[in-house]
């Protein structure tokens, strides 16, 4: 979305290996992290099951291709100082770049309004939202709606109207006789495409996870209520059943878990985004290391998704460790029948809880 021109002149041999060694870490981690989430829920029949899994799943594709077919090129034209690939398939390239960013940043959106709707809302409001085919027009909408931010308008020049002499000056340096890889906005798209692919996202999931956090709260306040309800008579304090201090200290996880995920996001994306739309009102004078430091800082994201969303579920944890480990038995599931753990039950928010 801004001025993706190489920052890299005046670097040294030491820095350039410094540089690539970080950016190769930053591509591996995001390969090797997505291709485990996708493979543990296309082999584990119990995380296919779950809805929010198949907006993980396309989460973990899209940052899939930003770590194969964006982030490689980058890396390039930053080591080398120069863009050897000609003109078109720079256009793809930022194409792709502003198409697959903006498809992760949805995905997570997505995956916020589906928490949002399974933990505030009663059981039945959730599955008559989450119907199969909602979450089809949702995951549709994710890789659609931003091809019209990215392909239709960078390959029709609209980004570039009134700029182009700009552009064209900067793409071109006569000292180095280098050339480079330049995208380039003007007010109209930065201001439509910085809305469109992060600011109404980032309310909806503020908002979303607010309202879960609240609810959280609210849970483990009523477990409490729930506990002092059961004092006997004589008035001695009993210490808290098992079943609800494992309650109280997973609804604490869960609010934990959300504050880590929104600050990973408004860390890697808000610079980006904030820049994006100042730079065109101060005459493009962010200087070009700035800007590569802030988009780098947001392919990080791209790897640090399958952390955030699938390394903190157990769940995943498990299928994680039965695909690294090769199936080892230690890992796999107990079987229901063989499970002698006492529950009981008890109503919050008009939904039944099971607890063991």
């Amino acid at each position: 979305f801004s001025v993706l021109s190489s920052s890299s002149e005046g670097f040294g041999i030491a820095e350039k290996i410094v540089l690539l060694t970080f950016i190769s870490a930053v591509i591996l981690m995001a390969i090797l992290g997505n291709l485990l989430v996708m493979v543990a829920v296309c082999r584990d029949r119990q995380l296919r099951k779950i809805k929010t899994n198949y907006f993980i799943v396309s989460l973990a594709f899209a940052d899939l291709l930003v770590s194969v077919l964006v982030m490689p090129f980058g890396a390039i034209e930053l080591v080398q100082d120069n863009w050897i690939y000609g003109e078109m398939f720079c256009l793809v390239r930022t194409s792709l770049d502003v198409l697959l960013t903006t498809a992760s940043i949805l995905h997570l959106c997505c995956i916020s309004l589906d928490r949002y709707y399974a933990i505030c809302c009663q059981p039945l409001v959730y599955r008559n939202k989450m119907t199969p085919l909602r979450i089809a027009v949702m995951l549709g909408g994710c890789w659609v709606i931003p091809t019209f931010i990215s392909f239709l308008p960078i390959m029709q020049g609209w980004n570039s109207i009134g700029i182009i002499d700009l552009i064209q000056q900067r793409q071109f340096n006569k000292a180095s006789n280098s050339t480079y890889c330049i995208f380039m906005v003007n007010k109209p798209y930065a201001i439509t495409c910085s809305v469109v692919a992060f600011y109404i996202p980032f309310l909806l999931m503020v908002l979303a996870y607010y309202r879960i956090y609240i609810t959280a709260r609210e849970h483990a306040y009523q477990i409490r209520v729930l506990q002092r309800a059961g004092t006997p008579a004589d008035g001695r304090q009993h210490p808290p059943d098992q079943h609800s201090t494992h309650r109280m200290k997973t609804e604490t996880k869960a609010a934990k878990t959300l504050c880590i995920i929104m600050g990973c996001f408004c860390l890697c994306w808000a610079p980006f985004f904030v820049t994006n739309i100042v730079d065109p009102f101060i005459n493009y004078t962010v200087p070009g290391k700035l800007w590569t430091a802030f988009l780098w800082l947001g392919y990080i994201n791209s790897g640090l998704n399958p952390f955030l969303y699938a390394f903190l579920n157990k769940s995943f944890r498990r299928a994680f460790l039965i695909i690294l480990c090769c199936g080892d038995e230690r890992y796999r599931r107990p079987s229901i029948l063989g499970q002698t753990v006492p529950c009981s039950t008890t109503t919050i928010n008009g939904s039944t809880h099971v607890l063991r």
